[in-house]
């Protein structure tokens, strides 16, 4: 198999990526972003003779033109361009839960201060102002009283960039100290983690503690449901607990408490270094077994379109 990684920066998640991907004699190719250009008709990088290419991109702009120019060319990526232009948005994301009938935070975009501070008011304190583009948590606020809107509202509305113009508001939600992340190859679940902190913010990128976490019936099914509402592929789903006490948190056990969950968000350039470290799962043999499932797939219909 010859497999085309995207990248910008070769993290250790690429690293176990590419080292799974070379144990099992696969030829890689890797396509740094930075280097290439991507005409109408071609690019500049070597991908003819590619049977996939796996966007590993860490900056979401190159992600979602350097897919979309090689699906114009006919070369099989994954994510693909759609599951990356609703993952990448998170105002996008949240409709898309939404039309699934997904349970997913009340959410509203404004886009003036006055409008973003009406929103806030109506959800009450405290609630959760969020950039539209972003990961790790970055830029995002608890907002717990007036005055501290009106600041947050100021400061975004003076940074320039049309995106901190969107105001993405969303509902607080009480969660038990952590979120669970699944990281699932077409809504099939390859492994899943809670990420515990005092914070309320728990991602591992802000140094949320990680766990294995076991999925119970109703996480299967949304994790399932929200891979197929955002197009499939190899994602991110987070999840959080409703209901739950922090007390009647059992650890590795899911639905401690009513099972009931919100989904918050769906990510399409899913890191995974972390849950490989808090579970026994081989993530990357896993997810290369997958890979290796869409190159065979996408080799099948390239020859049945030859054959007809």
């Amino acid at each position: 198999m010859q497999i085309g990684i995207l990248y910008s920066r070769i993290r250790k998640d690429e690293k176990l990526l590419l080292g799974e991907l070379r144990e099992r004699g696969h030829e890689v190719t890797k396509i740094d972003v930075r280097k290439e250009r991507f005409g109408l008709e071609s690019t500049t990088a070597d991908v003819a003779d590619l049977d996939l290419v796996v966007d590993r991109c860490l900056s979401t702009s190159r992600s979602l033109y350097a897919t979309e120019f090689l699906d114009s060319y006919g070369v099989p990526v994954v994510n693909a361009p759609e599951t990356g232009d609703v993952c990448a948005d998170k105002a996008k994301n949240s409709l898309a839960l939404a039309e699934a009938d997904i349970p997913t935070p009340a959410t509203e975009v404004a886009f003036t201060k006055e409008t973003a501070m009406e929103a806030i008011e109506e959800f009450g304190y405290p609630c959760v102002l969020k950039p539209v583009v972003g990961s790790w948590g970055r830029l995002m606020a608890k907002i717990d009283t007036r005055s501290a809107a009106e600041a947050i509202l100021e400061h975004k509305e003076t940074l320039g960039h049309y995106e901190h113009k969107v105001f993405y508001i969303q509902e607080f939600v009480d969660k038990p100290g952590r979120d669970i992340r699944v990281l699932a190859v077409d809504g099939e679940p390859v492994a899943a983690m809670t990420r515990s902190s005092d914070h309320w913010l728990t991602n591992a990128a802000k140094g949320g503690e990680t766990q294995s976490f076991e999925l119970d019936d109703r996480a299967l099914e949304l994790v399932e449901r929200a891979s197929a509402a955002v197009g499939g592929g190899m994602l991110g789903v987070d999840l959080m607990e409703v209901g739950v006490e922090p007390e009647a948190d059992t650890g590795e056990t899911g639905g401690a408490g009513s099972g009931e969950y919100t989904v918050h968000e769906v990510n399409h350039t899913v890191e995974f270094k972390a849950l490989n470290t808090a579970t026994d799962v081989d993530v990357p043999a896993k997810v290369v077994d997958w890979l290796e499932a869409k190159a065979a797939a996408a080799a099948g219909d390239d020859a049945a379109e030859a054959h007809t």
